[in-house]
């Protein structure tokens, strides 16, 4: 990818623009509501939005070989910050679980799941991909608290079974109804893809996650309680060691931060996949970010590299917004 790209023609953003949200803190992300150190003066402010480092350690990924794709929205205005290559559909790995979790959430919502329902661990495909559920002695738990394991740890046996109960072809007739064209979950997590199975858990486009964030902090992904449930969820995320490691946020207990920074969030992993998307908020401002990257996956230091650039990302995030 060289940096900045030829942009897709735009098309209409489908989950819409802000509206009052009903997540008890999501107003954060709105000037009005913010609360922290006064903003720096409009001339000194602009030398730290350019995002220069971010662009250079990109171009040096795409160089190595790389697929990079990124995009940032600002929330308060709705305005393009940076995008490159945010078109091009690529693997993401566990971010693809987001229109899952989406979906079940509208599933409890409407009645159509009790999310008390009792799943046993027996009946679902294992995965060992990662997760803490199959070293639980609990062996059977209700949907509710499985759907928070696939979001806030990326838990593989949960994620498969929250897609054992509401079905594949539901997840993709919500992609659609959210208007997301390039965006697909293929199938479950699997210890082993053979050549009868997917390539890949999931597709999708920087501009599309970061347009699916923004949608869960306006409220515009199905519904406000849809939309909330949703961002509760992944607010919990345990995994802050991409972009999120700039943000000094602690893994564990970072859903009110008391320096005023609002953090949501979801990474995907798989061989030679790096991928997160989420919103960012402070005190200056909000932003709904995404960046993939697929790369050879050779050597330590190729995965390392890949690492950095969302880390020099995280840095130039936290700038904009504090």
């Amino acid at each position: 990818m060289g940096m900045p790209p030829v942009p897709e023609p735009a098309a209409p953003d489908p989950v819409g623009g802000p509206v009052a949200s009903s997540r008890r803190d999501a107003p954060a992300l709105r000037g009005a509501g913010r609360k922290g150190p006064k903003r720096l003066p409009r001339r000194a402010a602009a030398g730290r939005r350019s995002f220069t480092a971010t662009l250079r350690a990109l171009d040096e990924l795409a160089a190595s070989g790389a697929q990079v794709s990124v995009r940032i929205d600002d929330l308060d205005g709705g305005s393009e910050v940076l995008a490159g290559d945010d078109f091009i559909t690529l693997p993401v790995g566990g971010l693809g679980v987001v229109p899952l979790l989406v979906e079940v959430a509208a599933s409890f919502e409407a009645g159509r799941i009790d999310p008390l329902e009792i799943i046993d661990r027996s009946t679902v495909h294992g995965a060992a991909h990662g997760g803490v559920w199959q070293h639980l002695k609990a062996p059977a738990l209700p949907l509710v608290d499985i759907a928070l394991l696939a979001a806030s740890s990326g838990d593989a046996l949960a994620v498969n079974a929250l897609l054992r109960r509401v079905g594949l072809d539901a997840v993709r007739t919500r992609i659609e109804q959210l208007g997301l064209r390039r965006t697909a979950l293929l199938d479950r997590f699997r210890d082993d893809r053979g050549p009868d199975d997917a390539p890949h858990l999931a597709l999708s486009t920087a501009r599309e996650m970061a347009q699916v964030f923004a949608g869960l902090v306006n409220s515009t992904i199905v519904s406000p309680g849809v939309s909330a449930q949703v961002a509760e969820w992944l607010s919990l995320n345990h995994d802050l060691s991409l972009v999120a490691s700039a943000t000094g946020l602690d893994p564990f207990a970072h859903e009110n931060d008391r320096h005023g920074l609002l953090f949501v969030n979801k990474t995907g992993r798989a061989a030679g996949v790096r991928a997160e998307a989420g919103v960012l908020g402070g005190p200056r401002s909000g932003v709904a970010y995404a960046l993939i990257v697929n790369f050879d996956d050779l050597t330590i230091a190729h995965r390392l590299r890949a690492h950095d650039a969302f880390r020099v990302l995280g840095v130039e995030l936290m700038e904009y917004v504090y």
